[in-house]
């Protein structure tokens, strides 16, 4: 089981009022700053001395890399909502419900770009109108997975888009949660090809899984843990010669890159693990408790 902030799965259920408490906004200043000082701002609007400087992130951000890019950057896009601008769209848009995200997403593009990006979600926390779902997975009769995600605020499930076929009935595979929005599925045992390096995860902001770098090993029933938003592995089993693992290693999502760390002392399969003080202590089969820092 496994929470993550903001979930983006829609359900489909009859049109509801909004339940989000939100200071209305009176204007449009706690988007924008004052400031006289600046006379150029890079990816803002055409600046004015002493007017209010609008601070929001080009909503996307590659359109300048394009080979088009001049005629990109003069080209005046459509508003968000015909007749109000763009911050003020915003402020309307992010007191929307997560539950019917997946539905703005399928207006435009630009709403698509604005409600997969972290500035959309950012100001939804800042304030207080972030939505959290719980999600957990389940093993039918024939022993396939599907995850499924729990909307405490409406009390409803509904399932999230069918996992990669490499994890449709794997065994032993590790799960985390990434950047608050991203569930990582690791390593494990697949039934036809046996133990794998294989990483995907699931982003809530984009309701989708995607593939990220393999594990440098083989493993399976394992131990994993989270630390300053990097994910742990130690341990398991491998098929082969060496089929109890002393390895453990590190991934960094800022760096998409996977790297080894210290082995642990003895071969194990860990099934407990805690994180206490930036220290991870396991205890399994193997061997006595051990710890990393």
């Amino acid at each position: 089981m496994a929470q993550l902030s903001e979930p983006e799965r829609s359900p489909n259920v009859q049109q509801r009022g909004f339940r989000l408490q939100a200071p209305l906004v009176e204007s449009v200043s706690c988007y924008c700053r004052v400031d006289a000082g600046l006379k150029t701002v890079a990816g803002a609007r055409k600046f004015v001395p002493g007017s209010k400087l609008c601070i929001q992130p080009d909503i996307n951000p590659r359109a300048h890399k394009s080979k088009n890019s001049r005629r990109e950057r003069t080209r005046v896009q459509p508003p968000l909502l015909p007749g109000l601008p763009d911050d003020l769209a915003i402020a309307c848009l992010i007191r929307v419900p997560r539950a019917e995200h997946n539905k703005l997403r399928l207006v435009c593009k630009r709403w698509f770009r604005l409600l997969s990006g972290n500035y959309f979600y950012s100001l939804r926390k800042s304030l207080g109108m972030a939505e959290e779902w719980v999600y957990v997975f389940k093993r039918d009769r024939d022993g396939r997975i599907s995850w499924h995600a729990f909307d405490p605020t409406y009390q409803l499930w509904q399932p999230l888009p069918p996992v990669p076929v490499e994890y449709g009935s794997a065994l032993g595979f590790g799960c985390a949660v990434l950047s608050g929005c991203h569930l990582y599925l690791f390593g494990g045992k697949d039934p036809i090809k046996g133990s794998m390096r294989r990483v995907v995860f699931y982003s809530a902001r984009t309701n989708k899984w995607h593939r990220a770098p393999d594990m440098l090993r083989k493993r399976q029933f394992f131990g994993a843990c989270v630390i300053n938003n990097c994910l742990y592995v130690a341990g398991g089993e491998c098929e082969g010669i060496h089929r109890t693992l002393r390895s453990a290693e590190v991934y960094d999502p800022n760096k998409h890159r996977w790297n080894f760390i210290s082995d642990m002392s003895t071969a194990m399969v860990p099934f407990i693990g805690v994180v206490h003080n930036g220290k991870w202590f396991l205890k399994g089969i193997g061997g006595p408790p051990g710890g990393f820092e």
